[in-house]
């Protein structure tokens, strides 16, 4: 099967390319023509974002504006509802006063209802004012009130929250009041319950029911182009006003009400074929969503235009920029070379070598950089090296340290005394305890195992001491259940454990107890390993931490400095192990590591 090759014109015209003059040209010139592209797009597209950024931004105010007169209408009916909550007639004719004769009755729903209907005279856009008191009695602004008998005036939306609210008002969506007898227009209800003189027991519901042409009068008023609207929807969903309503309850039309809902006083877009349309929704206090809604297409002027601009500047740019790249690449090509063969050098091993640094532009700085690095890495060699020489040397004498001959004597020699006495039970539960202490001393796994482990490990050591001291034993280990997610280094409490018992407790008479316990610190997790032994002065707990200390058979104090250098090496400087001891008042060693799942 015959390869096919290039044309020799083909190949003649990537022969430059060869080169790292060639290379670094075509390349500038290809990044070039990308990064101009990609700026010019991008420079296009952000300047159509600030236009209708600036106009999100527009559309919010007007929005808001709608909102604060809306805000303004409502409170004004509030206040109304208020003046009807701090009446005395209002009051004194709801109460359960049962001195009241029929007439005194009639005189009270007389001066009430002469109440309402002067406000109504003064307020064109209110439909309609009602009390309805608990205690059976009611009053408008009619002097004869019939209300509805096929109605349950107690099952009606804005009696019920009016009960609830505890005496705030409350709006209801728009809605037809057929509460009293022939009587059916279509109205915005602001209920509220009165409340008696101590402001404690409801006396009965406040209703003012708002026509709806002033709020359409003011969303009708704001232009948003020539086909923006403003509409408000309730916090149910429900349409209060939209300049289509007829066509939404037809299923003609529809509106994001759920998207509306979720937002808070936001804005975003939506495309549903009609043409690509900006939401901007305003909240307001009483639960009513305000919502403008402008095309885009009305809010960017002349796109064309601007965007023959910007491709006329990318043009520019880019004719001028291919002949710089093109001086430039030639500088650059000599100290590049240069710099090249030297990292050859350092491919092959030879971390000894330089690159001469002639120039102080970029290239001289990467060049300084390069034999820093060079310099740098070789250093890091050598540390990594004697870290692992050391790290190496610190898990040996752990090991020397954790496998200790007269622990393994003493426990055996043990053993086989509760074997000749008979005691079986026991001797399993030893012989269980020190298997699982050297399983764990012997692992070769990870050298982070979770704290669970380690607290199993501890518990079966403190075990075995527990059998063979007995009563010149007790231990306590406390341990939260939710730092059991976290790991810690293998085998990290038992030389500070066996200090406690071998140098601490071991000589007292009277005995002694080791107290283990673990708690978060920010970040940190710290153990602390408590007996109540003898203690040490400060020049023994430096000898300690410094492994210079032995007991009295001789032994190293190795255990302790060992841990530490563990958990330095393992975590770094911030960590580590810290003595607190008294002599005579026993010894408290505090172990800090980071927190790791």
């Amino acid at each position: 099967m015959t390869r096919l090759r290039p044309p020799d014109w083909l190949k003649r015209g990537l022969r430059p390319l060869r080169t790292i003059h060639g290379t670094i040209s075509a390349a500038f010139s290809i990044l070039i023509l990308a990064a101009i592209g990609i700026t010019s797009l991008n420079s296009y597209k952000l300047s159509e974002e600030a236009v209708l950024s600036n106009s999100q931004a527009y559309l919010g105010e007007v929005i808001q504006q709608v909102g604060q007169n809306i805000q303004s209408y409502i409170d004004n009916m509030e206040n109304i509802s208020l003046l009807i909550f701090t009446n005395k007639d209002v009051k004194y004719y709801l109460s359960d006063n049962p001195f009241l004769s029929r007439e005194e009755i009639r005189t009270y729903e007389k001066s009430i209802s002469d109440l309402f209907q002067s406000l109504l005279y003064t307020r064109k856009d209110i439909a309609s004012i009602m009390v309805f008191g608990y205690n059976g009695r009611n009053v408008s602004d009619r002097r004869l009130t019939t209300l509805n008998p096929y109605v349950q005036l107690r099952e009606q939306d804005w009696y019920v929250k009016a009960a609830r609210a505890g005496g705030r008002s409350v709006i209801s969506a728009p809605h037809v009041q057929n509460v009293v007898s022939g009587d059916y227009e279509w109205v915005v209800s602001l209920s509220r319950e009165l409340k008696n003189s101590n402001g404690m027991t409801g006396q009965g519901i406040a209703l003012v029911d708002l026509k709806l042409n002033v709020i359409n009068e003011i969303c009708r008023s704001v232009k948003l182009g020539s086909r923006g609207y403003v509409f408000i929807v309730d916090s149910a969903g429900n349409i209060v006003y939209h300049p289509q309503q007829q066509l939404l309850y037809s299923k003609l039309r529809e509106e994001p009400i759920e998207r509306i809902l979720s937002a808070d006083q936001s804005s975003f877009l939506v495309d549903d074929g009609a043409g690509e349309r900006l939401y901007s929704v305003q909240d307001s206090n009483f639960g009513w969503k305000i919502v403008g809604v402008a095309y885009r297409s009305e809010l960017i002027a002349e796109p064309d235009a601007m965007r023959n601009s910007f491709l006329l500047w990318a043009a520019a740019a880019l004719a001028g920029t291919l002949l710089i790249s093109l001086l430039l690449s030639h500088r650059i090509t000599r100290p590049i070379r240069r710099l090249q063969a030297a990292m050859r050098q350092v491919e092959r091993g030879n971390f000894e070598v330089r690159a001469e640094v002639e120039q102080q532009s970029e290239i001289g700085q990467l060049e300084r950089t390069f034999n820093m690095m060079v310099g740098q890495t070789q250093r890091l060699m050598d540390e990594r090296i004697q870290t692992e020489e050391t790290k190496r040397r610190t898990e040996l004498r752990l090991l020397q340290s954790q496998i200790n001959p007269h622990f393994l004597y003493n426990t055996l020699d043990s053993i086989i005394w509760m074997a000749e006495q008979r005691k079986n039970e026991e001797v399993v539960r030893m012989t269980s305890a020190l298997a699982k202490l050297f399983r764990a001393s012997i692992a070769k796994d990870d050298e982070l195992v979770p704290i669970r482990i380690e607290q199993e490990h501890i518990a079966s050591y403190l075990q075995i001491q527990k059998m063979r001291y007995r009563d010149m034993l007790d231990y306590e280990i406390d341990i939260p259940r939710e730092l059991h997610l976290y790991k810690s280094p293998r085998i990290l409490l038992q030389p500070f454990v066996e200090n406690a018992i071998y140098h601490g407790i071991k000589n007292m008479p009277e005995g002694g107890v080791v107290q283990i316990a673990a708690e978060v610190d920010g970040d940190s997790i710290r153990f602390t390993v408590r007996d109540n032994g003898k203690g040490m002065d400060e020049e023994t707990v430096q000898a300690v931490l410094n492994a210079s200390a032995r007991d009295n058979d001789g032994r190293d104090h190795i255990g302790v400095s060992n841990v530490n250098e563990r958990i330095v090496l393992t975590f770094g400087a911030g960590y580590g192990v810290s003595i607190e001891s008294e002599p005579g008042e026993g010894t408290c060693v505090a172990i800090t590591i980071p927190k790791v799942r």
